[in-house]
């Protein structure tokens, strides 16, 4: 069988990418599995390839790209919006340039699956899918996180798929209540952990990190203060903090006027998270909200218990408080900053959920994941080949 992911940009550096080709690496072992980017604003991926994977690009932006600088039309088409994708998705990305190229490559393709990873593809897929193609889309983040145009938008066409993934339970949930569609449509898949042996954490070293985009929904100036108040106490421990982006001098100009430089450092991106994950003795996660939290699973993986904000709607599903980790109420700084003391101060109890996640961890296996992808596909190839009939 051969399956087909679209992303919006392969060659950038972010959780949906790297969970993306985790799973397209996976299935690799089993199918015939090709990326397809919509553009390419390097040469090479910031992440590499998984064994077996193809990709290439619809619509590069640089002549290195493997074909002809853009000319008039390309570039009059890169200035007008789809009319299918709303405005909240990037215009760089879902232009009328890339909607042709896409529209082309299903028309033309020999994919039997196709899956998209991001409303604006969803919408695209939905749209222009030829018949012969299972059509399947995939979110990355919650519904209640999109803006008003875009769930129209879902409201509207998503139903014309034929089939789609969500990370969580409650996420399916307000799917469910917001779309026509038949039992078995719509399924909770999480992400699966990279495939291979991780590393495993002593959880003796004084390191708490924390990890993902620069953004202002990851709220790290919340654990900027919940970590001050914490190491009140325990003046050894350091933060680490891996991402990169938007907010990343705003952050460090913090940092320098709370007095803590010589205690946490923006270590910017990397490509072996779990390598450094297992570095550490705890995960603190302070985000407003999470699609579904892959670092969490991430660090289970080495065996790091997680201190997050039970927030909307991922770490509850993954963290079962006072066993794996704990959970605190959302937005609520102090009861952050008493989970990290917490485990700062009690070694014993660190490893005894360092144990717990680890046993955790093994719900995300990629051939458990593989499995029930599979089992999906073919329970959608059934429902769409009933109703052909």
């Amino acid at each position: 069988m051969k399956i087909v992911f679209l992303i919006g940009n392969g060659y950038g550096m972010g959780g949906t990418i790297r969970t993306v080709f985790n799973l397209a690496g996976g299935l690799a072992t089993r199918h015939d599995v090709e990326i397809i980017s919509l553009v390419q604003h390097r040469r090479t991926p910031f992440f590499a390839l998984p064994p077996g994977v193809r990709m290439h690009a619809l619509a590069p932006t640089r002549a290195w790209a493997e074909r002809p600088k853009a000319g008039l039309l390309d570039r009059y088409r890169e200035s007008r919006r789809s009319p299918v994708v709303p405005k909240p998705e990037k215009l760089d990305v879902f232009n009328l340039r890339t909607e042709h190229a896409l529209r082309g490559c299903l028309r033309r393709g020999d994919a039997d699956v196709v899956v998209a990873t991001r409303p604006g593809l969803n919408l695209l897929l939905a749209r222009y899918a030829p018949e012969r193609l299972l059509s399947i889309g995939q979110e990355h983040v919650h519904l209640g996180n999109h803006k008003h145009d875009i769930a129209d938008a879902i409201a509207r066409l998503y139903p014309r798929l034929d089939g789609m993934t969500v990370l969580t339970a409650a996420d399916r949930a307000a799917y469910e209540r917001l779309l026509p569609t038949e039992p078995g449509w719509i399924t909770t898949m999480p992400n699966a952990l990279p495939p291979g042996d991780h590393p495993r954490s002593d959880l003796d070293n004084p390191i708490i990190a924390a990890a993902g985009r620069l953004s202002p929904i990851k709220q790290y100036p919340k654990l900027l203060e919940a970590f001050a108040a914490a190491a009140k106490a325990h003046p050894q421990w350091r933060l680490r903090i891996y991402g990169g982006g938007g907010v990343e001098n705003d952050l460090k100009t913090r940092i320098a006027a709370m007095g803590l430089s010589n205690q946490v450092t923006i270590m910017g991106r990397t490509k072996d998270l779990t390598g450094e994950l297992a570095k550490a003795s705890m995960v603190v996660v302070s985000s407003r909200a999470e699609g579904f939290g892959m670092t969490i699973i991430e660090a289970f993986s080495v065996g790091v218990p997680v201190v997050s904000f039970d927030c909307p709607h991922g770490p509850r599903e993954i963290i079962t408080h006072e066993r794996d980790g704990l959970l605190v109420p959302p937005q609520d700084v102090g009861a952050l900053a008493e989970g990290m003391r917490r485990l700062m101060a009690d070694g014993d109890e660190r490893r005894a959920m360092g144990a717990a996640a680890l046993a955790s961890a093994r719900r995300y296996g990629i051939t458990e994941i593989l499995d029930r992808w599979e089992d999906f596909i073919a329970d959608r190839l059934t429902a769409k080949a009933q109703r052909r009939r």
